[in-house]
């Protein structure tokens, strides 16, 4: 449904107005240490922010040079990323803190604990040169089916999430960095991951999980973002991130928020298959949105969002005020976040945190599995793909036990085999093979949602009813040892207590 512009400049407005409707787009871009061109000529004329990914990223000293140049273009440009920790992240390369993702941090329960992560996780953005980080995840992980948020989120229940995000925030704005809460106002009660489709939360609006963005507003959150999700008991016709009795009506009116709100990503397919992503950010904007990302490298696509803004603008569909307001507001942001960054020494933070939350965090039926598995062990690791807009990077679990017990052996499964049934038989027999006289651990990742995993996982339970079960994202039933969480430092724990080794 994209429709794109023919010319780079777009259509004219008046200097001020221009300015205010491209400091209102935050754009992804190809490259490492150099700038494209286009991008240098939004930057000119007011864009209001990047976001970095893992194409972005080679190393430390070159995600400061690159930040550096991006400064050197505009003061106040906002330069963000995802930074959620845990399995989720897109500076690895560039020496990123190992903290556990949210959910172990609830399981854990310490807010000085997640304060701890968040402070180190800031830091390290500091160091870099970016100061705008789009987290944490505020949502609460409500149906066991829901395929996004899962171990995103802190937990289940309302006032643990609210208690973890307010710890985070405050460690974060200490550090001189905007968090950012998301996805307002909430995906954590949808089955569908709205990257893929249009996601539906249909609970009635006093079953809707607002307490943690209010939360959020309260402790000072300097930004959220609104999730591409229909809520019938609040708008029955469009997302939230198109909806002004969402976003205007609700959490300007009712929750009270006055920082800025920026959208999820506009090329994620709930808004680009229905709407076009240059629709999509027409329709955001006037529904209350002050910034819409356009993550995609592609920077065509920005400049028909931006295009599909200015026309709106010259027509008068858009309204100036409305722009106007939501620039003043990321001019505010800039001011506080983006124009203070010096670069220089950064204070040091907990480089033992993470791993601390991440030992609390692993569990059995009981506060504290007993170790139970000698060495030679052989570890069956069975995962999904990795989701290509989070980056998780694949970590295993048989690599983390290697770093413990060199004898181990075994294998890692990262997605559904192809020919997923013929290749069970195939598998279990292998790994019995490799496994006989040995002790057998057999690892899933919400085996609920991927069924090849709970294939393999009977096949070989049944056969070796002595195998210890582990997993690695949300509980499984049936007394596994789980880890809450694929995070590196997640697999380095629950390997440490199963072997009973820390070096």
């Amino acid at each position: 449904m994209t429709h794109f512009a023919p010319g780079p400049a777009g259509p004219a407005l008046p200097a001020d107005l221009d300015e205010a409707a491209h400091r209102c787009l935050v754009a992804g871009f190809d490259g490492t240490t150099t700038v494209p061109d286009t991008l240098k000529r939004l930057v000119d004329r007011g864009l209001g922010g990047v976001i970095l990914f893992t194409r972005n990223v080679r190393d430390a000293d070159q995600v400061r040079e690159l930040t550096g140049t991006l400064r050197t273009l505009r003061p106040d440009l906002l330069i963000a990323i995802d930074n959620e920790g845990g399995g989720i992240g897109h500076l690895v390369a560039a020496g990123a803190p190992e903290v556990p993702g949210s959910w172990a941090l609830g399981v854990a329960d310490d807010p000085l604990l997640t304060a701890a992560c968040a402070d180190a996780l800031a830091g390290h953005l500091l160091s870099l040169g970016i100061t705008a980080s789009y987290a944490p995840v505020a949502d609460v992980q409500r149906r066991p089916e829901n395929p996004i948020v899962r171990t995103r989120a802190f937990g289940s229940d309302p006032e643990l999430v609210s208690r973890h995000l307010r710890a985070w925030i405050a460690a974060t704005e200490a550090r001189g960095v905007a968090s950012c809460a998301k996805h307002f106002p909430g995906h954590g009660g949808t089955v569908t991951d709205s990257h893929h489709e249009l996601a539906v939360d249909p609970r009635p609006y006093d079953r809707l999980d607002l307490a943690p963005f209010r939360a959020a507003v309260e402790a000072g959150v300097p930004m959220l973002m609104s999730a591409h999700v229909v809520f019938p008991a609040l708008d029955p016709d469009r997302p939230a991130t198109l909806s002004p009795r969402i976003l205007s009506d609700l959490l300007r009116g009712e929750l009270g928020f006055d920082g800025v709100l920026v959208s999820d990503a506009l090329e994620m397919k709930a808004i680009a298959d229905r709407y076009g992503e240059a629709a999509g950010a027409r329709l955001a904007l006037a529904a209350g949105a002050d910034q819409v990302i356009v993550a995609v490298p592609d920077l065509e696509v920005t400049l028909a969002c931006r295009d599909a803004v200015l026309d709106a603008l010259g027509s008068g569909e858009l309204a100036e005020a409305r722009v106007t307001e939501a620039a003043e507001r990321v001019r505010r942001l800039a001011l506080r976040y983006a124009l203070p960054y010096r670069p220089g020494a950064v204070a040091a933070w907990d480089t033992e945190a993470g791993l601390t939350a991440a030992r609390r965090a692993v569990r059995s039926g009981g506060p504290s599995p007993e170790p139970g598995v000698g060495a030679g062990a052989h570890v069956v690791d069975l995962f999904p793909a990795p989701h290509p807009a989070l980056n998780w990077g694949g970590e295993d679990l048989l690599t983390a036990w290697h770093a413990l017990d060199p004898t181990v052996t075994g294998t890692a499964v990262a997605g559904e085999p192809e020919d997923a049934g013929g290749v069970v038989e195939v598998v279990v027999e292998e790994v019995l093979r490799a496994a006989e006289g040995r002790p057998l651990v057999v690892a899933v990742c919400d085996a609920e949602l991927y069924l090849w995993q709970g294939r393999l996982r009977d096949a070989l339970l049944a056969a070796r009813p002595d195998a210890l079960l582990v997993s690695t994202g949300l509980p499984e039933p049936g007394g596994a040892v789980c880890s809450h969480g694929r995070g590196r430092v997640n697999l380095r724990a629950v390997a440490e207590v199963l072997t009973g080794r820390t070096s």
